[in-house]
């Protein structure tokens, strides 16, 4: 646990910090900044430590709220304090043990979330996080390297909070900026997904795995939602009682409040579309792997029926040929079996070239760009359709020439 002191510059109009208080200026707020670790098995003697430092008596069902590793999203306003419990989404950044003695994280469907939990009042702010949150370490690192200068030269990179509201959601968006992070590896497994649904060489047989990937999703998008309510309601709060937050001497304006607490609900719906977005990839990929299996069950069909279409005929021909009746006509003749033999031919021919002419047999350029522009519309059989072709109209212009002349 460690105990930040924030004050105003005994000359100047802006905050300075030390962990030591300090009797010679303006105290303007405490920041106990305190890991699961220091409240879990010891939680009375913590309680005394926040009396003694901070003056709050805390809640016994708000202990078990911040205790409970999965407790949603949550806000509750009291008269003395108020309770902000933000669950944060565990990035590759952090370095939180998930899997602790003492405690366990539920993972589901290999998402893993961590509560951060935040006491307000105008005086204090008490944070509880996991150790190894990556957000909270690095900004502690950067109020350590402050209280290494002196105060003249702590507020040159950055203005410190003035507030503990301020502080709180300073703390909040360096947690949601980090989700931007996360882009990068959520999109290329969509990719992943989208290449094995899309390949044609083998079956897709992960369907497990693929639900559970569309369950993460779902989850964040639920995450987010829960975050997004709970800023929300942070928001009623300081529109309705920002005096509560602010304390009396303050004189930060409620505008610049409100429009971080808006920038950081914006973060948040940011994530949420885009989630919902890759969610929307992957099911497209699923139609389209459908689509793609109901095509090539479709060509494999009509394969088939060509195939049937083609030997209907010559099943009916050597049918009737192969009656056990005493006399056939034909049955006595030499050439009976080649004269059969040729009319089987001729008729599969016929037929291969009908269903050709039909776009039914082929899928050349020519074929798919004539059912692009229906330019097939004369759907009768055309028995003289070999007077089409180029060279013979030629030959048929010469004749009616030579027959002209003569």
């Amino acid at each position: 646990m460690q105990t930040f002191y924030f004050f105003q510059h005994p000359e100047q109009q802006y905050t300075c910090i030390q962990n030591q208080p300090n009797i010679h200026t303006e105290q303007q707020f405490i920041w106990i900044d305190c890991t699961r670790e220091d409240v879990v098995n010891r939680v009375e003697a913590w309680q005394k430590e926040i009396l003694e430092l901070s003056q709050i008596h805390l809640n016994e069902y708000h202990i078990r709220d911040i205790l409970n590793l999965e407790h949603p999203c949550a806000f509750d306003a009291m008269d003395e304090y108020d309770l902000l419990i933000f669950r944060k989404l565990i990035t590759p950044d952090d370095q939180i043990n998930v899997g602790s003695t003492f405690e366990q994280h539920e993972s589901v469907f290999g998402l893993t979330s961590s509560p951060v939990s935040f006491v307000m009042t105008s005086q204090v702010l008490i944070s509880i996080h996991e150790k190894g949150n990556h957000a909270f370490e690095s900004y502690l690192n950067r109020i350590m390297a402050m209280l290494t200068k002196s105060l003249d030269e702590q507020n040159k990179p950055r203005k410190l909070p003035s507030t503990p509201l301020d502080l709180s959601l300073r703390l909040l968006n360096s947690m949601v900026d980090g989700y931007l992070d996360l882009r990068k590896p959520l999109t290329r497994r969509v990719e992943f997904w989208q290449q094995e649904l899309l390949q044609g060489n083998r079956r897709f047989s992960k369907w497990h795995q693929l639900f559970q990937e569309m369950m993460v999703f779902q989850q964040i998008e639920n995450l987010c939602e829960e975050q997004i309510d709970a800023l929300q309601e942070v928001r009623d709060e300081i529109v309705e009682n920002y005096s509560h937050l602010k304390g009396k001497k303050k004189a930060d304006k409620q505008d610049l409040i409100l429009v971080r607490v808006d920038d950081l609900v914006s973060h948040v719906e940011r994530i949420q579309k885009y989630t919902t977005r890759l969610s929307s990839a992957i099911q497209a990929a699923i139609d389209l792997h459908f689509s793609a299996i109901a095509n090539q069950t479709n060509e494999n069909m009509r394969i088939l029926a060509i195939i049937t279409a083609v030997f209907a005929p010559l099943t009916l021909l050597t049918g009737v040929y192969g009656m056990n009746f005493e006399f056939i006509p034909g049955l006595k003749n030499q050439s009976g079996f080649w004269i059969v033999l040729s009319a089987m031919l001729i008729c599969t021919i016929a037929l291969l070239v009908y269903f050709y002419r039909r776009h039914l047999v082929g899928r050349g350029e020519r074929s798919v760009i004539d059912m692009l522009a229906q330019q097939h519309k004369n759907q009768h059989v055309n028995l003289l359709w070999f007077l089409d072709y180029e060279p013979i109209k030629q030959t048929m212009k010469e004749v009616e020439k030579i027959t002209k002349l003569k």
